[in-house]
């Protein structure tokens, strides 16, 4: 379902971002909610786990032990 939004925005912003759109063959509408969607899709996705990072976990093992602190201080020393 499609509703109505008022937005206040720089009447500059407005002219360049109808530019933008009309260039681009959108309405603005359709341009700004891509835009919002795009956020959304974004956010949801910021804590997931890519497969190449899934795949390279437990590569590596090491000591329960292990000061990585430390060792990175040693290094940058």
């Amino acid at each position: 379902m499609k509703t109505k939004l008022t937005l206040n925005l720089d009447k500059e912003v407005i002219e360049q971002a109808k530019l933008y759109a009309k260039a681009h063959k959108v309405s603005l509408s359709k341009l700004i909610e891509s835009y919002l969607l795009s956020l959304m899709d974004r956010s949801s996705k910021a804590g997931e786990i890519t497969p190449l990072v899934r795949s390279l976990s437990g590569v590596i093992k090491i000591d329960n032990d292990f000061d990585y602190k430390r060792r990175c201080a040693d290094y940058f020393l």
